[in-house]
């Protein structure tokens, strides 16, 4: 398996992705109105944004399989995201179903990306992995090569937000180094968790 650098050309795959696994690791194709809005929040506004960083796991056939996407600063990704981003992409598309006017409603709640600890953790990261990516440390992996990009930027440390039901998220997340914040504002009790971790070798310095 090659992990590299994401590149413009996987946007269509890093879209895919993000819908088959976008129910908790499992298909949500057809969850909602349109199959491109859990992207259009979760994935590609990370492809377009100065601050965005990627990594992308891709088997022997050229397929790429997972991902590992974010932005090295929050506060100026979220600023974007509600201002600039979601109001031209959302003006395409109309909430069909309840799932579609959740999901409309939480992409401008900037909460659940400005966490309490973000000048510590000022880095977010989302990570998806088709079935076949699954295991076999591609993930570390892909968590390995991220903090790599992290610290050459200068970022002293990155966060994300899980769900508390994603029990194997979880566990995941606590093999590979993060550290759940349970007193910060983004993690709901029973709901969503903050995981978060410095950057190996960065610059911590005010």
């Amino acid at each position: 398996m090659l992990i590299r650098e994401v590149v413009p050309g996987d946007r269509d795959a890093v879209a895919r992705i993000c819908r088959v696994t976008g129910r908790g690791g499992d298909d949500a194709t057809g969850d909602y109105g349109d199959d491109d809005v859990l992207a259009d929040v979760y994935a590609t506004p990370y492809l377009e944004h100065p601050s965005g960083f990627g990594v992308v796991a891709v088997a022997e056939s050229g397929e790429v399989v997972g991902y590992l996407i974010g932005t090295t600063d929050t506060e100026t990704f979220a600023r974007w995201f509600v201002a600039d981003w979601w109001p031209r992409v959302s003006g395409t598309k109309e909430p069909r179903t309840a799932a579609d006017e959740s999901l409309f409603r939480g992409a401008i709640d900037t909460n659940r990306m400005l966490v309490s600890h973000r000048e510590r953790y000022p880095a977010h990261l989302h990570i998806d992995l088709l079935e076949e990516a699954r295991g076999g440390g591609v993930g570390r992996r892909l968590v390995e090569a991220a903090l790599v990009t992290l610290r050459r930027r200068g970022v002293p440390g990155v966060h994300l937000v899980v769900g508390a039901s994603n029990t194997g998220a979880v566990a995941f997340y606590e093999r590979t180094g993060f550290t759940a914040l349970l007193d910060d504002v983004a993690s709901v009790p029973g709901e969503s968790i903050v995981f978060a971790r410095d950057v190996p070798g960065a610059d911590r310095s005010p």
